[in-house]
């Protein structure tokens, strides 16, 4: 993974990597364990200059498309997880300029709630986007 994250910010691609686990490693509570091996195999070879634009995207593949959303506590703490690592590996102001999105059925019922969230940056929205009013409801959301 780290040599197509590499890739693509070499030949000036902005990327969006995208992590979450099934519901079954939730269940087992391997998630967060999980997550942190999908970042440091796809991005932790990257110096502080690729690393600085970079957008992560939280998507628990158990809410993808299901109607199933993270509850708010559950996503906070994973992004302030993902957060922590990119703390711990490039220091604070990398860490702060970092986006990270939630991705897991944001919906306009949702949205507002998700995008207060202390860690969340805003919201990688997959089916609401293909209906006008509700894509248009969710970025009125993350605009109050």
């Amino acid at each position: 993974l780290y040599e197509k994250a590499k890739m693509a910010i070499d030949n000036s691609m902005n990327i969006i990597f995208c992590v979450g686990e099934e519901l079954s490693e939730r269940e087992k509570g391997n998630h967060f364990e999980l997550i942190k091996n999908q970042i440091i195999r796809g991005l932790f070879g990257l110096d502080t200059d690729k690393i600085k634009n970079l957008v992560v995207a939280y998507e628990p593949v158990w809410a993808i498309g299901t109607g199933k959303t993270a509850e708010n506590y559950q996503i906070q703490e994973m992004h302030e997880f993902i957060r922590k690592l990119f703390n711990d590996k490039y220091g604070n102001n990398i860490s702060q300029r970092i986006r990270i999105l939630y991705g897991g059925s944001v919906k306009p019922n949702n949205a507002k709630e998700i995008f207060l969230l202390k860690d969340v940056d805003g919201g990688l929205v997959g089916g609401a986007s293909l209906n006008f009013s509700d894509f248009n409801a969710i970025v009125q959301a993350a605009n109050e």
